[in-house]
């Protein structure tokens, strides 16, 4: 008997591959994940997230959910060996430019709990637990994915039109397509240290950053009674001299003000390595990379987890798009294109922080006393570090800039309240959108309407509207993914070039059709 068929088969359940089916759910496609582990992995990991990922929360449908056991951060600090302030960023938690906090701790446990509770509002994705994948295989026209039934033993195999490899650092799915991880030279031991207690530290609201070669720390509050802390491991330690409190508590009581340890509980103390690795190759055929699988970050600017949940929202869009038959399936070729570049810059400013933090000895230590004050001098580095944006998508058939100037293109639309107090990734919702500030002639608006977009015209004083103007251009062409994908100065050149993304394959996060419409915002 042949092997039943899907659509697309996921390997890992992990925030990348449940960001992947739940998106992909919510324009119609049924998906399988498979996930060697039969529920949530218990120990804490990422405990960040920026405010383009939290978009991607909202859009998955789980944003109250989220707030609920989540923390803005005041900003980031650096501090020197003394815990003396250097430079401090700050940071609204009220929101910026992307409509919520730009930096939100929580604990991974909890957010893979909700990710996957959510999946129950969608039938259109089947979780299987307990599933060891073992191959991957591309057939003619389909993939073929052998797993084990890690409780019975028992084999079995499914036929998918496409697999994403969601499985992490040591990804079957990226040798099974003969990709490799490249080294881009940062490697370091560190203490990943959590705790909870009721004692009330007193610290700023915020991360610190210990820059010091002797002892580089990392410290956070994530929740009300819960703390990160991370040293760096000098040569000859390991994680076996720090099993205890007792152990751990000449390197924390310096937070603790002189307060005892009798009431904190140890939650978790783990060795990790810190890697910065980029796979060569993030596609072959129908299977495609993702998350740790494509990429390893640092995590000194909380970037890691985030990363697979961008690239999950750069190629759900494009692969519903492709099944549905409303895109050509060469524009898959634009995953890579545009994400493998983003991946690698966050890689390299996360690099550079923490060599900044760990490097250069005493005099090292005399050099940030001198600079790091100065930073927030230097003009707009206080307000890039604030704003939460991050790089530019790279040109690519989705990316359209002209050769001397990008202008919007690959940037996300700011995520604005609207006049009806709906923010602007609420009415764009998935699809394509013409963002004009001229009035497009109503066979433009029909055309727009007729092949599942929207036409958002805003106010003059509004973000959106001064977002444009001071780029120089009358309109733009938004892609579903809140990325631009085109600018210009005729609104009826834009309306006309969109692409069909029908609204039927487009549901909302409940399940219903969005209607097409138009906004005047």
């Amino acid at each position: 008997m042949s092997p039943p068929a899907v659509p697309v088969a996921i390997v890992g359940a992990g925030p990348a591959g449940l960001t992947a089916a739940t998106l992909l759910a919510q324009y119609g496609v049924e998906s399988l994940v498979l996930d060697r582990w039969d529920g949530v992995y218990p120990q804490p990991r990422a405990v960040h997230l920026d405010g383009e990922v939290r978009r991607i929360v909202e859009r998955l449908g789980i944003g109250a959910e989220f707030d609920a056991i989540s923390r803005p951060a005041s900003g980031l600090r650096l501090v020197d060996p003394n815990r003396r302030v250097l430079a401090q960023f700050d940071r609204d938690p009220s929101g910026g430019r992307n409509g919520f906090p730009e930096a939100n701790l929580f604990d991974q446990p909890e957010l893979e709990a909700l990710l996957r509770a959510n999946l129950d509002r969608y039938p259109a994705v089947t979780l299987r637990g307990n599933a060891e994948v073992t191959a991957v295989t591309e057939e003619l026209h389909c993939v073929r994915v052998e797993f084990t039934d890690r409780t019975s033993g028992a084999v079995a195999s499914v036929r998918a039109d496409y697999v994403l490899g969601c499985d992490g650092a040591n990804s079957l799915v990226r040798a099974a397509i003969g990709a490799r991880m490249r080294n881009l030279r940062f490697e370091q031991r560190w203490l990943v240290v959590d705790i909870a207690t009721t004692v009330e530290l007193g610290q700023w609201d915020g991360v610190h950053q210990v820059c010091d070669p002797r002892r580089a720390a990392t410290y956070m509050r994530i929740g009300r009674t819960r703390y990160r802390w991370e040293f760096r491991l000098r040569p000859g330690e390991t994680v076996a001299d720090y099993r205890d409190l007792s152990g751990l508590w000449p390197l924390l009581s310096p937070w603790f003000d002189g307060k005892d340890c009798e009431s904190v509980e140890l939650v978790r103390v783990a060795e990790y390595t810190f890697r910065a690795q980029l796979a060569d190759r993030w596609r072959r055929g129908r299977v495609f990379l993702l998350g740790d699988a494509a990429h390893l970050t640092p995590p000194f600017i909380g970037q890691g987890m985030g990363a697979g949940m961008r690239d999950a929202a750069n190629l759900s869009w494009k692969l519903a798009g492709v099944l549905h038959g409303d895109l050509p399936a060469n524009l898959l070729d634009t995953y890579e294109v545009e994400r493998k570049p983003h991946a690698r810059a966050m890689i390299r400013l996360a690099k550079l922080t923490g060599l900044t933090m760990t490097e250069g000895g005493e005099l090292g230590n005399r050099l940030r006393r001198l600079i790091a004050p100065r930073l927030q001098s230097i003009p707009g580095l206080t307000r890039t570090a604030a704003s939460g944006e991050s790089p530019p998508l790279r040109r690519s058939a989705l990316v359209v800039a002209p050769p001397l100037r990008r202008g919007l293109s690959g940037r996300l639309v700011p995520n604005g309240l609207l006049p009806d107090r709906q923010r602007i990734d609420d009415v764009i919702a998935g699809r394509y959108a013409v963002v004009t500030l001229a009035d497009p002639l109503p066979g433009d608006r029909t055309i727009v309407e007729q092949r599942g977009g929207v036409v958002l015209r805003p106010a003059p004083h509004t973000e959106l509207y001064r977002w444009l103007r001071r780029a120089g251009l009358t309109a733009v062409l938004v892609r579903p993914d809140g990325s631009v994908q085109s600018g210009g100065r005729s609104p009826s050149a834009l309306c006309t070039s969109i692409p069909r993304f029908t609204p039927s394959s487009v549901p909302a996060a409940g399940g219903r059709p969005h209607l097409s419409r138009s906004f005047d915002a």
